[in-house]
């Protein structure tokens, strides 16, 4: 069997969103908090499977005031539901460089279906002698499909959010090391 196991390296990998603001232009941010790890079976990609966990808590928008409203029960009530997490039902190989993972997304206790869009990057060897892989992953999400449903009216029917959220994941994994046997 050719299944190999891959720790995401977060060093080097990102987890991304942007959602309208005010309708007129976009608001982005990022987690620099979460783990990840990737078992991969180059022969038959569907015996593969992804498990993500994310610390909701380190959310960046680069504004304290905004990342902490979003800490709140306005949004991700992180004291009661402090991680995020993705594991993958299926992947669907669509070519050689595209992908289609399928999975359990789940946000503030509420787990649903979601796709992921895939690109793989390639395989390399870095200069220490690890195997690492490279993916780009994209996908849009309802946020009020997780009960992320706070908004506020403005002049003239707008709103402040918007309901779509865009997610882009770079991912970059490293060879898991394998386990040496007890002499």
């Amino acid at each position: 069997m050719s299944t190999t196991n891959w720790d995401i390296d977060v060093v080097h990998s990102g987890i991304h969103f942007a959602i309208r603001h005010m309708v007129v232009s976009k608001v982005r941010g990022s987690f620099t908090k979460f783990a990840g790890t990737i078992r991969l079976d180059e022969e038959e990609m569907a015996r593969s499977n992804i498990d993500v966990i994310v610390d909701v808590g380190s959310i960046d928008t680069q504004v304290s005031g905004r990342d902490a409203h979003l800490r709140s029960p306005d949004f991700f009530d992180t004291e009661t539901f402090p991680e995020m997490r993705f594991r993958s039902k299926r992947i669907e190989k669509l070519d050689e460089a595209r992908m289609r993972v399928v999975g359990d997304l789940m946000i503030r206790g509420v787990t649903r279906e979601t796709a992921l869009d895939v690109e793989y990057g390639g395989r390399v060897r870095d200069p220490w002698g690890s195997e690492r892989l490279g993916f780009l992953a994209r996908t849009s999400i309802d946020r009020r499909d997780f009960g992320l449903v706070w908004n506020q009216a403005l002049d003239a029917g707008a709103i402040v959010l918007g309901d779509r959220v865009d997610i882009e994941i770079d991912i970059e994994a490293v060879r898991a090391a394998r386990l040496r046997a007890a002499a």
